[in-house]
């Protein structure tokens, strides 16, 4: 396994550079870097037919989320996308470029969520603000014009974390429906103890410093990462969750993780596709101006939502 040379050049690219890493910047200094970083490697995306940008009650306060939409049609798909960030850092500008393409090339509405970052709000506030959002979307279909038998539930990295924590809550409580899970590199298993940590921890962009850095954010109590709301791989029962795509890249830290919790899922009887680019470095997916594997990946997650729906 090599390292695809367009990711090599980009990770090359950020060494010659001489910018230092996310965890060496306070938390808001770091949230404005990575918003100029993402510009920067963004491509053209695609224009939907509307963005629209709403506020939302949650438990604190308004949850800001930006409304995606393909066409002016009255009964769409949705899915709603959680960004990455290790919980600190990204945004819905950070993302903007992923939701589009999404929006465009499945034919979904995507609602991407503004939920409270870390160290401002510790565990479990980006749950809470995920499941609040989940919840009014689900509950006012008919004005965004939904299917409500059609709700999709994505994100990648930390966001991946949230829509896999986020369908199980929906499981637990009855409601909402969720028809399919788009889990994009998602964080599983907060204890980083797989293997994958100790071989792609240090080189490839998401390395075991800044990971420490985000939990470190994140977490107030060592017991909070083996929480199933922290950690689903520790869920104990997957079954009667919907079907699920999980995307892995090959040098990856997260991949281990990645790779357990799509086995888990299959083990309990669900449908799951898994698709690991192999030299490909973790949070590739938006990053389509400088990588032809995000361009591959989102026509891929694109088209797993189609066939989610179309079934």
């Amino acid at each position: 396994m090599s390292l695809d040379p367009q990711a090599k050049a980009l990770l090359d690219s950020a060494e010659q550079s001489g910018a230092s890493p996310f965890n060496a910047y306070p938390a808001a200094e770091a949230r404005a870097i990575y918003d100029q970083a993402s510009e920067l490697v963004k491509g053209t995306p695609p224009n939907p037919f509307s963005i629209e940008e709403l506020s939302i009650p949650g438990l604190t306060g308004d949850i800001p989320i930006w409304i995606y939409r393909p066409n002016d049609s009255e009964s769409l798909p949705l899915l709603i996308y959680f960004h990455g960030g290790g919980y600190t850092i990204g945004s819905l500008k950070s993302h903007d470029s992923v939701c589009r393409a999404l929006c465009v090339k499945s034919g979904c509405i995507v609602a991407s969520v503004d939920y409270r970052l870390a160290p401002e709000n510790k565990f479990p506030a980006a749950v809470e603000d995920a499941w609040s959002a989940t919840k009014w979307l689900s509950q006012n279909t008919e004005s965004i014009g939904v299917d409500i038998k059609k709700i999709a539930i994505g994100g990648d990295s930390a966001g991946g974390n949230l829509a896999a924590v986020v369908t199980l809550l929906a499981k637990e409580s009855g409601s909402p429906q969720i028809a399919f899970q788009l889990l994009i590199y998602p964080c599983t298993d907060m204890t980083c103890s797989f293997d994958s940590h100790k071989t792609f921890g240090k080189g490839y962009r998401l390395t075991n410093e800044l990971i420490a850095w985000f939990y470190d954010h994140y977490f107030s109590a060592d017991d909070d990462i083996k929480h199933w709301k922290a950690s689903p791989l520790n869920a104990d029962d997957l079954s009667g969750l919907p079907p699920a795509f999980v995307i892995s890249a090959g040098f990856d830290p997260l991949q281990d993780e990645n790779r357990a919790y799509a086995e888990k899922l299959m083990q309990a009887g669900i449908t799951v596709k898994h698709s690991h680019y192999e030299g490909m470095i973790h949070g590739f997916i938006t990053m389509p101006g400088a990588l032809d594997k995000a361009k591959e990946a989102t026509n891929e997650c694109a088209a797993e939502l189609k066939r989610a729906f179309e079934s």
